[in-house]
């Protein structure tokens, strides 16, 4: 490859990077009206599926009965009566009598994908039209409902918000939080505000009736990911999938390498598996092919200017990951620049990863991402409440 060929392709790829910073920065700071007035939305079914102890789950857990919202209702969903957090979900119950709250336990198998099956049960048992399903280890503001409520509009179909890494203890959840925040959260916002919002699994805001008027929850057993299956079910319906203009905290706090890794992979498989057209651009994004092609470029001058040509190229597109994070307030940390080097080394590797394998370990279920999700459409009955 000629040096000016090369040239041009990590012109290209820099630029990309700066645009979707550009247009992340953008979306989140933009402030519209909203057609939707919180306080008149009516109550609110929060559907909650858990699945063992994590480093923040009392914490996590306690925000949910503490939402400064009129009228609301929790419904948390366990596989097996004997998941340890059954005991403290059912103290927290116990603790706010004042929040109504239920624990389901039981596995409706519609699906390969365990969270899912944990859902339907939530789903068929909540009271109110509008339903969030939301994952355990969010930590939840206050204003949480109000905050995705916000968001809506005449053509939103579903609103989501991705996850914020947050809290990391040692350097591998630093790397986790440079996946969450500045690559992945990046790019879902910068989608958005191009016109292709993609739905996000860990914050869904549905009207219940948009759902089951299109098959409901069940619906999304189509997909071995339920986010990518609201994705498409919300775009045949002929709307949106919008974001909320907060990406809600979820706290981490340590991480080994293994943990990140088999967590990167599976999110790359399901991606692949789901929407192959979006995912193959992928490898374009990080830093590494941008600091090779930079390399490249330079190398006609010697060793020396083409490893100076790849520092400065990486640096580039990290100064620019760093700012968006400082705007947002998103986590820093002097750890951070490290970790965005080790994730963008280790991003080509995932990506071609998520092309060669067909199986993810899910909630400590190993699955095959090519079968597909959908199993039996009939149910297994959930076994008891509390």
């Amino acid at each position: 490859m000629s040096s000016s060929v090369a040239l041009v392709i990590c012109g290209l790829l820099l630029v990309g990077q700066l645009v979707s910073v550009a247009l992340a920065d953008w979306r989140l700071h933009r402030r519209r009206p909203s057609i939707l007035d919180p306080e008149r939305a009516g109550p609110v079914s929060i559907v909650i599926p858990t699945h063992g102890i994590e480093t923040f789950a009392r914490e996590t857990l306690e925000s949910a009965f503490n939402l400064d919202y009129p009228r609301y209702e929790l419904i948390f969903c366990v596989a097996r009566g004997d998941d340890p957090i059954t005991g403290l979900i059912l103290r927290a119950i116990e603790d706010h009598p004042e929040i109504p709250a239920r624990l389901l336990v039981g596995d409706d198998v519609i699906s390969d994908n365990p969270k899912l099956n944990n859902c339907v049960k939530g789903w068929d048992a909540a009271r109110y039209d509008w339903i969030i399903l939301t994952d355990s280890n969010v930590l939840m503001p206050r204003d949480y409902i109000q905050r995705l409520m916000a968001g809506w509009r005449a053509d939103t179909g579903l609103l989501c918000s991705p996850p914020r890494g947050s809290r990391p203890e040692g350097l591998w959840a630093e790397v986790e939080c440079a996946f969450l925040n500045t690559l992945q959260a990046r790019w879902q916002y910068a989608a958005e505000a191009g016109g292709m919002g993609f739905a996000q699994g860990k914050n869904m805001l549905w009207r219940r009736q948009l759902l089951d008027d299109n098959g409901g929850i069940r619906a999304l057993a189509a997909d071995i990911a339920e986010d990518a299956a609201a994705t498409k079910i919300v775009r045949d319906a002929g709307f949106h999938v919008h974001l909320a203009d907060t990406a809600f905290e979820q706290p981490l706090g340590r991480r080994s390498a293994g943990q990140v890794w088999m967590r990167q992979l599976r999110w790359a498989r399901l991606r692949r598996v789901t929407f192959a057209p979006v995912y193959a651009p992928e490898i374009l994004t990080g830093a590494a092919l941008a600091a090779v092609f930079a390399a490249i470029a330079a190398a006609p001058a010697g060793p020396a200017a083409a490893a100076l040509a790849a520092v400065l190229m990486t640096a580039l597109f990290h100064a620019a990951e760093l700012v968006l994070a400082s705007r947002a307030g998103w986590h820093l940390s002097w750890r951070t620049p490290i970790a965005l080097l080790i994730r963008d080394v280790l991003w080509p590797a995932i990506w071609i990863g998520g092309w060669a394998g067909a199986t993810v370990v899910w909630r400590d279920q190993s699955i095959n991402v090519k079968k597909g999700a959908a199993l039996d459409t009939s149910l297994t009955p959930s076994t008891g409440v509390f």
